[in-house]
């Protein structure tokens, strides 16, 4: 019973993730771009951290290849009469505007909301948890460079939430039992030290008396 209310009321992970664009890339259910930003992302780090490209030069080069083939491609469709190259509109739709400042507003007040439990609720926990993260980040990046921590970033984005979905009901189990081990042992170290010390103040201040009075009775 309470399993079955447990689960009704659990937010779900597409949830939590904002329920969104983003979401659908991230749980692999738009497959197409996920897709796409894994082989991309692949072979960006690639061509930047193991062949050695510079990312200015490559993406100038790259530029400069494309616009020199669309003049000579136009060009040449003028003076043969041939089809121009098939180039698509080159505006942002409004729709897709919209979508994605709403995605972005969902990660900024999410960011927002982290901030203001932090600094308004005083919240410890959060605080701890946010002070841990960037512990790590900082961290991890004195061991690998910028791009290379982003490419992680990025195989870890699209491979634990959908790993999470699945096995949430483990996951969630072994994590609250862990998180309870971990308490149980702090809480009884604590315990344990507040013991010592109050048996310690006890027998200096026991030592302290017989000192004054055997000092009182010479």
């Amino acid at each position: 019973m309470g399993d079955s209310v447990s689960s009704s009321t659990r937010v779900s992970v597409h949830q939590s993730l904002g329920a969104g664009s983003v979401a659908d890339l991230l749980l692999w259910r738009n497959r197409t771009g996920a897709a796409i930003l894994l082989v991309s992302s692949t072979g960006f780090w690639f061509l930047f951290e193991r062949a050695g490209y510079n990312l200015l030069s490559f993406v100038s080069n790259v530029l400069l290849l494309l616009v020199a083939i669309l003049f000579l491609w136009a060009k040449s469709a003028t003076v043969l009469n041939r089809p121009l190259p098939p180039v698509p509109n080159m505006e942002i739709p409004e729709e897709f505007a919209i979508k994605a400042a709403d995605d972005l507003r969902v990660w900024i007040n999410h960011v927002l909301s982290i901030a203001s439990d932090i600094t308004i609720a005083r919240n410890p926990i959060r605080l701890l948890q946010v002070s841990l993260v960037l512990w790590a980040i900082s961290y991890v990046g004195t061991l690998i460079n910028s791009l290379t921590l982003v490419y992680i970033g990025i195989l870890l984005s699209l491979s634990f939430p959908i790993v999470y979905e699945k096995y949430q009901d483990h996951i969630d189990e072994k994590v609250n039992s862990t998180s309870k081990f971990v308490r149980s042992e702090i809480t009884v170290h604590l315990f344990t030290r507040l013991i010592t010390a109050t048996r310690r103040s006890h027998y200096c201040n026991a030592t302290r008396g017989w000192i004054v009075k055997s000092s009182g009775k010479k």
